[in-house]
C-alpha cells in the first residue's frame, strides 16, 4: 500500500479535530501491521469501496473517546461513555473518513464509505480485515488515536 493514500485520511482528522477546537493535534508514530485488529477499548472503522477498498479504523481508549466527545459536543462533560458520545465518535469517522473520501475524488479515484460501526469494550479483540495496514498514531490534548488504514487497489 502507497503512504500516499495514507495521507488524505491523517490530513482530514486534522482538519476535523481543529474545527472542534482542539489545539494540540500532531503525528506521532507509524508503523505496519500485517492485518487490522481492533483491540483499543473504543473502534470506529467504516468500509471504503469503489476504486480503493478496505477499511479506516479510528482506534482509542475510552477516555480519549470521552474527551473527544466532549469537544465535540460544545464542551459538555462526558462522564460515561453512553450513546450519545458513541454517536459523536462514530459522527467523527463518518465526517474525518469523508473528507479524506473527497480528496481522494480530487486526485480521480472514486470512493464510497459504508456508515460507521462502532466497537466498544473491554478485551474485545476483532480481526476487521486481513491486509496489511497503516497505522499513525495521532496525540491530542485528551489521548492518542490510532488511524488504521488497510487498503487494496
Amino acid at each position: 500500500m502507497d503512504v500516499k493514500m495514507v495521507a488524505p485520511f491523517v490530513d482530514a482528522f486534522f482538519e476535523i479535530l481543529l474545527q472542534y477546537g482542539f489545539s494540540k493535534v500532531k503525528r506521532g508514530n507509524l508503523s505496519l501491521k500485517d492485518k487490522l485488529l481492533a483491540t483499543n477499548e473504543v473502534t470506529a472503522f467504516i468500509g471504503l469501496s469503489e476504486d480503493i477498498r478496505g477499511i479506516v479504523a479510528f482506534s482509542m481508549n475510552q477516555e480519549t473517546a470521552k474527551g473527544i466527545a466532549s469537544m465535540m459536543m460544545m464542551g459538555v462533560p462526558v462522564e460515561e461513555f453512553d450513546e450519545m458520545a458513541q454517536s459523536a465518535i462514530s459522527e467523527m469517522a463518518n465526517m474525518v473518513t469523508g473528507c479524506a473520501s473527497i480528496g481522494l475524488e480530487q486526485n480521480g479515484l472514486s470512493v464510497q464509505i459504508s456508515p460507521p460501526t462502532l466497537i466498544v469494550g473491554n478485551n474485545v479483540r476483532g480481526r476487521l480485515s486481513r491486509v496489511k495496514t497503516l497505522v499513525v498514531e495521532v496525540l491530542t490534548e485528551v489521548g492518542m488515536v490510532e488511524i488504521n488504514v488497510g487498503l487494496e487497489m
